[in-house]
């Protein structure tokens, strides 16, 4: 009978109608694969949502601040520039120049470079956000993330930080104006994002590593200084 058990209790979550412990129906968003996921997939949905969710708003913020970005890609507006980025054209259709990830972000500071900066910047930091998971949305009991890999994408978040900051063109100008220091109102809402984002895939990268019982190679580099780490990015 023991052995029966889990394919009873599995017969059981089947069935139409069936109810939940207490006597409650089960919700009709209940999926079957809900069982497949270890609460650590759960946790890893969360923050994925969470630092997708802040970059979308740092995009929107981006290109409120610099409308001739938007322009250059011949969108109706700040906002339709951004939903493009995660809610329209299919990512592949978004390669620049052939730059994916940190390259992209690299093409935002290119003196050369005439199309849309804030695409550039956005796009690589999305590409490189999603590869730090393995590039999936849904997590189930198989997947396996790796803690490297989010820990060097909170690092290359900092960097990518620091570049917007303070990289300056040929005339001593900000490639793309983001916070806002002087002044009788001070803007630092992109610091603010950055912050969350990078908060949330270093909490990952340690829950992730003390779950599998991994380490993670931490790096001491000065971000003024510092090159873009590792984050594979399939073709």
């Amino acid at each position: 009978m023991g052995k029966r058990l889990p394919l009873l209790l599995l017969s059981l979550l089947l069935l139409p109608g069936c109810a939940a412990p207490g006597g409650k129906p089960l919700g009709r968003d209940f999926r079957l694969d809900y069982i497949a996921k270890s609460d650590v997939d759960m946790v890893s949905e969360v923050h994925q949502k969470a630092v997708l969710d802040s970059l979308r708003l740092l995009t929107e913020k981006l290109y409120k601040r610099n409308p001739k970005e938007w322009r250059k890609s011949g969108q109706a507006s700040a906002d339709a520039a951004a939903a493009r980025l995660f809610d329209g054209v299919p990512r592949k259709y978004l390669v620049l120049d052939g730059r994916r990830g940190s390259d992209a972000i690299y093409l935002a500071f290119d003196d050369n470079y005439s199309g849309d900066r804030v695409l550039a910047f956005c796009f690589g930091l999305k590409e490189m956000l999603l590869a730090s998971y393995g590039n999936k949305t849904e997590f189930f009991l198989t997947d396996d993330l790796d803690p490297q890999k989010l820990y060097n994408s909170a690092r290359n978040l900092e960097i990518a930080a620091w570049k917007l900051a303070n990289t300056r063109n040929a005339r001593g100008e900000p490639f793309l104006l983001s916070n806002e220091a002087e002044g009788p109102v001070k803007n630092l809402s992109f610091e603010r994002e950055f912050g969350k984002m990078i908060a949330g895939q270093d909490t990952l990268a340690k829950i992730i590593a003390e779950k599998t019982n991994r380490s993670i190679a931490h790096v001491a580099q000065s971000v003024a200084t510092a090159v873009f780490l590792p984050i594979p990015v399939p073709k």
